[in-house]
């Protein structure tokens, strides 16, 4: 028996305090809604490289816009990671011309390839849940509404001296 006892993993305890504070900085794990639409984003980048590598026809063009369609979501899928409002809105320009490239592809050449999975990501990041999520601030204040300026920051008080007058 070593010195953690039967059945336990020298060294368990320390790496799940390190997992826990994230390696000793302390932040918050993104909200449910926002690792749900990251791995929409990923599942996305997977079904677009499957698919459309395997109906490419081996023309280079076909590939190669693949391919840069699947950097892009990956690209998409570390940003909507984030949780920002930013992430949001720009998950949700993508996945709109996402689709619209996508119904055009279909209306050319009868190819859905991502389509049903873009109409998929953009219905769950309109969802009222998720957009909440997203609008979200991380670590704000209590007390202090999102958008507006305290009064301590609209006197001066952020650095330390008080407002004379």
């Amino acid at each position: 028996m070593g010195a953690a006892g039967p059945g336990r993993w020298p060294g368990r305890r320390a790496r799940e305090r390190r997992a826990r504070t994230n390696g000793g900085r302390s932040r918050a794990a993104p909200a449910p809604p926002v690792r749900l639409v990251t791995r929409l984003v990923v599942a996305q980048a997977a079904a677009a490289a499957a698919v459309g590598l395997l109906f490419s026809r081996r023309q280079l063009s076909s590939v190669l816009i693949t391919l840069a369609l699947v950097a892009s979501l990956c690209l998409l899928a570390l940003l909507v990671r984030s949780g920002t409002r930013a992430a949001w809105l720009a998950a949700v320009s993508f996945e709109a011309g996402f689709f619209v490239y996508g119904v055009s592809k279909f209306v050319v050449a009868r190819y859905v390839g991502g389509t049903l999975f873009a109409v998929v990501v953009a219905g769950t990041l309109l969802h009222p849940a998720v957009a909440r999520a997203y609008s979200a601030v991380p670590g704000a204040l209590p007390g202090h509404e999102r958008g507006e300026v305290g009064f301590g920051d609209a006197t001066g008080e952020t650095v330390g001296e008080h407002a004379t007058g």
